[in-house]
């Protein structure tokens, strides 16, 4: 079955063109990314099977752009690899938030998009830019069976006192407010192969996972299940990210919308578009640009590495007390898969848990890769995760049962 999975982000649209056999035999066809989407130059990245890189270089200013450049790029005589979109069998769709109303993937349909857009209030960087995924393949792929596969689905598995805000009660049953998390498929799939690299056995087992990216979550697993994660009701709470907040005094917010004048939405668009590494170093979302930027000696972009690395921590050190130790610790996504001096300063503040790194492993860490000494009492992973693959199978599933 020929899927194709679209993962698209705050900033980016992340894609895989696959030729499913079996949830683990299956062809790549073609993948790529459209990243900067917003930013005065994006880029996509599009990396056909068999035939050479194909990149564009071009303002990108929001992600209906994005994604026209995708559905181009796969039927392009040159570097394309379907003959029409007519090759297509089903499209599968990562999604950040479905709150309450999904426990796992569905297919489209018009309940589905409805209960999607309740959940934009909850994720507005993410759920409007899947939907415009959803639409323009609906307009391009009339006929062709879509999936939805839901980032708070593996958190639905915390307890209340996790989940539940000290808020009146009634803003739970009136509006849903309670903590749903996110990048939950990606946590699920890179502690499970990371349990495996590591030999041990999920099912008794304490993890971490750190997804650090241009949106960054970390996550306590216990025994293979989520049982606190750093987001919250929306993506905003938790870490610094690109252009997001994290964690903040709640009343800063009434209080700048006053000094400011500024309206909800308004304000919304401070926390999640202005803030994070953009608001702070003043310079950049990118953490390519602003670890540049620090080497060069700007010390904003400095305080930006170091919030990351200090807020990274102090999650990981929660989530061991919460677990009373942890056995694994994996570093994941755009930041964590590329930066292992940044992991390495993480690590650093884990001596008293036993935690050593192997030198030859920090030095060379690429793809999926144990980092930790061989002595090490908690072990160390790096495991580039792909949220597409388990979009995929999900996809497979649902779609061979109609």
């Amino acid at each position: 079955m020929i899927i194709l999975v679209i993962n698209c982000g705050s900033s980016s649209i992340k894609y895989q063109l696959l030729d499913m056999k079996s949830d683990d035999v299956y062809d790549m066809l073609a993948k790529g990314i459209v990243e900067k989407i917003g930013l005065p130059e994006g880029q996509l990245k599009h990396r056909p099977t068999g035939k050479e890189q194909y990149v564009v270089s071009q303002p990108i200013p929001d992600h209906k752009v994005g994604m026209k450049l995708v559905l181009d790029a796969l039927v392009d005589p040159v570097h394309g690899v379907l003959h029409s979109f007519d090759d297509i069998e089903a499209v599968g769709h990562r999604i950040v938030q479905g709150a309450d109303f999904f426990s796992g993937s569905t297919l489209v349909d018009e309940d589905v998009i409805k209960k999607i857009e309740i959940c934009c209030d909850f994720a507005p960087l993410h759920n409007p830019a899947h939907l415009l995924g959803i639409h323009a393949i609906s307009h391009v792929l009339p006929d062709v069976p879509q999936v939805v596969t839901f980032d708070t689905a593996f958190h639905q598995t915390m307890e209340p006192y996790a989940y539940m805000y000290a808020l009146p009660y009634e803003y739970y049953t009136k509006y849903r407010v309670r903590r749903y998390g996110a990048h939950g498929t990606s946590h699920q799939y890179v502690s499970r192969k990371a349990a495996a690299l590591a030999g041990i056995d999920i099912e008794n087992s304490r993890i971490i996972t750190c997804h650090l990216g241009n949106g960054s979550s970390i996550t306590a697993i216990r025994n293979g299940k989520s049982i606190d994660t750093s987001m919250g009701f929306t993506p905003l709470e938790g870490m610094i990210m690109g252009t997001r907040c994290g964690n903040i005094d709640a009343n800063i917010v009434p209080y700048i919308m006053k000094k400011e004048n500024l309206t909800p939405d308004e304000m919304t668009e401070v926390l999640n578009n202005k803030s994070g590494f953009l608001g702070l170093s003043g310079k950049s979302s990118d953490m390519r640009d602003l670890s540049r930027l620090a080497s060069e000696g700007d010390q904003r972009a400095r305080t930006v590495l170091k919030k990351l690395c200090f807020d990274t921590v102090k999650n990981i050190g929660a989530y061991v007390a919460e677990m009373n130790g942890v056995d694994l610790i994996v570093f994941t996504a755009g930041i964590g898969e590329n930066n292992p001096d940044l992991l390495q300063r993480i690590c650093a503040n884990f001596g008293y848990l036993g935690v050593r790194l192997d030198g030859h492993a920090k030095a060379n860490a690429a793809g999926e890769i144990l980092m930790s000494a061989a002595d090490s009492a908690v072990k160390v992973a790096m495991v580039p995760t792909n949220e597409e693959l388990v979009i995929a199978r999900d996809t497979m599933h649902i779609v061979s049962e109609l």
